[in-house]
């Protein structure tokens, strides 16, 4: 172990080092460039359909940060090995570092919004890292390559460590001030009324209805979340158009502004998961725009792309047929925030978000699903992306321990555009029985339901279906989430004592 673990430190602390250099490179210049994230990118991009399923399903919102740990892990790793092998062979240390640099460069240059810059801040890390490397093997193993000196080697490697942590700081402060400036951005927002307000909630509706900001679920694959220049921030509306078009933040704040209360859920969401919630959203409504700009008859697929480079594609059908797709600005009475797509993120009621909700948006093409497939329908996953109707309990709590007597089953069901139409519970294998359904101000948004239940001592299983409003009871037999929503009836088992 002696003679491995100093060649290893000294593996791991020069990596360290060019590492913390090319994320400050990159903080203050391209975030999105920095070697980790690039790379980070890249192992989503590549990830196969199941394997993503299971780090939402299974992580949740801790699905990044555990992915960063992860290729932080194999990078020590990786030097470790590369010291270890560079102290009699120094050509090694060279050969490590280019490979480094190369697979941060690749995976950054292969990003959707790549500019040729992005591969510079992994080219540069991989430079300084490989220098460090030479420089403190020399300095630790003089004058041949196993006679060990171990006061140099503690010397130069508390300097260089020192410095990967100076570097690492500063590439976070330089973060934060990016970040502060994108939140005093928002922050200095002033949104206009809405010309065609949403009504307030109907009388009846029970607490928890709307989703607060800071409890709406996220999922999406930005390693970082954007920071937006507002000042030069435009969305740009072309292709398949009679009249290309690029709008600034205030340019749309001038439109006529809807405010509506529209429920939005991830494909991802398993039967019974917390990946949906509803919001009053306030927005340019999409429809009358497009058709100022006149749509070509064969476009059939409008694809937005965000500042980052995620493509969603939607059916400009379902733009058009009347539901308030729009451009949001606002999300329950502020100005969007930054995780959930500031300054402007598309919504289409009925569509899943990846089908009709790109956050960070920057540009609109109007195209054809013959011309171009989005981000993740080329991962297999269904081109249309139709909500589809579902429900859920949310009291009593999965193996819940109560007390025998009246008690009130309670959940949501959606399926928007569509609308619920009843809800019935099943306790056991008995007959299912109907639950009253609380009011709700439109198809767009889930419905509460609830249920009184004479509860007696035992274990026991509920279960919930809803029927929309075409008539369609929601699907029994249970689907993965994987190519297009998942399917089945949520249930949940309680002791009752």
């Amino acid at each position: 172990m002696r003679r491995i673990v100093p060649p290893a430190l000294i593996g791991v602390l020069s990596a360290a080092f060019g590492v913390a250099l090319a994320e400050v490179l990159a903080a203050a210049t391209r975030p999105q460039a920095g070697p980790l994230i690039a790379v980070g990118g890249a192992v989503i991009d590549a990830a196969p359909a199941p394997l993503k399923e299971f780090a939402v399903r299974t992580l949740g919102t801790n699905d990044k940060p555990v992915l960063l740990a992860t290729i932080g892990l194999a990078l020590v790793v990786f030097t470790a090995v590369v010291g270890i092998l560079s102290v009699r062979r120094r050509w090694v240390a060279v050969a490590g570092a280019a490979l480094f640099g190369l697979a941060g460069a690749a995976a950054a240059a292969l990003r959707p919004a790549a500019v040729a810059y992005d591969v510079v801040p992994s080219i540069v890390g991989a430079a300084i890292a490989g220098g460090t490397l030479l420089f403190l093997l020399r300095r630790s193993y003089r004058p041949t390559a196993t006679a060990f000196d171990r006061r140099a080697f503690l010397r130069t490697a508390a300097l260089v460590a020192g410095g990967a942590v100076v570097a690492g700081g500063a590439a976070e402060a330089v973060k934060r001030v990016r970040g502060g400036a994108a939140t005093r951005s928002r922050d200095a927002v002033a949104l206009p009324a809405a010309a065609d307000p949403a009504k307030p909630l109907p009388a009846g509706t029970a607490p928890g209805f709307v989703t607060p900001n800071a409890d709406f679920y996220r999922v999406d694959t930005a390693l970082t979340v954007p920071s937006v220049d507002l000042g030069a921030w435009r969305l740009r509306i072309h292709g398949m158009v009679g009249r290309e078009v690029e709008l600034s933040f205030d340019d749309l704040l001038r439109r006529p502004l809807i405010e509506r209360d529209v429920t939005l859920n991830c494909v991802s969401n398993e039967v019974g998961g917390p990946y949906i919630g509803t919001a009053r959203w306030l927005g340019v409504p999409l429809a009358p725009l497009l058709r100022e700009l006149g749509v070509d008859p064969g476009a059939d697929q409008l694809v937005a792309r965000s500042v980052e480079g995620m493509t969603i594609g939607t059916p400009v059908a379902t733009v058009l047929d009347g539901r308030d797709a729009m451009l949001c600005v606002g999300m329950n009475g502020e100005p969007l925030p930054l995780v959930h797509g500031f300054p402007v993120r598309m919504l289409t009621p009925g569509l899943y978000g990846y089908a009709g909700a790109c956050k960070w948006l920057t540009e609109i093409e109007l195209t054809t699903f013959a011309d171009f497939d989005a981000y993740w329908v080329r991962r297999g996953w269904g081109a249309r992306g139709p909500v589809k109707t579902a429900s859920r309990i949310d009291r009593p709590a999965p193996f819940a321990k109560l007390a025998a007597g009246r008690l009130t089953v309670a959940g949501v069901a959606w399926a928007q555009g569509r609308g619920i139409t009843s809800v019935e519970v099943r306790v056991d294998d008995r007959a299912w029985a109907k639950a009253e359904l609380l009011p709700a101000p439109s198809t767009d948004t889930w419905v509460q339901w609830r249920y009184d239940w004479a509860a007696t001592a035992g274990l026991h299983t509920l279960s919930v279906r809803a029927t929309d409003g075409t008539g369609a009871v929601q699907v029994e037999q249970r689907a993965t989430p994987f190519p297009d929503g998942a399917t089945g009836w949520h249930t949940v088992t309680a002791t009752v004592e």
